[in-house]
């Protein structure tokens, strides 16, 4: 299990690169965690920190949004609005999920029997102080 502690924002940055450090060869993140919790902060400073110079928002309407590096397209998703998986279907899923770009997944609890079993589950909870604990085990990790 891999842990990061999130104090305050002005660690976000901090907090992302460390994240990234840590990513390998994995490709396909689920972002767990309550409303508010920071997924789509957390997502956004990871972006930035992977060189991402379009504006980064939440893809709750557009369900996708497809940001640029100078490595490969990273895919953020939003499935908080998704009412039906013929949904995810129709937007053709798989050709995001298998392309072996990036993706970062948002209330992946909606669209769980589709997620790639090598998909890494990264939980976010808040305490009472404020401070953010992102939790994840990769593939490799016993």
């Amino acid at each position: 299990m891999i842990t990061i502690t999130i104090q305050d924002l002005d660690h976000i940055r901090e907090a992302a690169r460390e994240f990234i450090s840590h990513i390998g060869q994995a490709r396909v993140f689920a972002f767990y965690g309550k409303m508010g919790a920071g997924k789509t902060t957390f997502v956004k400073a990871i972006c930035e920190e992977l060189g991402v110079e379009d504006v980064i928002t939440s893809p709750t309407f557009a369900i996708v949004n497809e940001y640029t590096t100078s490595h490969s397209p990273i895919y953020h998703f939003d499935f908080y609005r998704i009412k039906k998986l013929e949904e995810v279907y129709d937007m053709g899923y798989e050709d995001y999920f298998y392309s072996g770009a990036l993706c970062f997944i948002e209330w992946p609890e909606l669209i769980e029997d589709l997620l790639p079993d090598d998909a890494v589950r990264v939980t976010i909870t808040e305490d009472n102080k404020g401070t953010r604990v992102i939790n994840f085990n990769l593939n490799d990790d016993k």
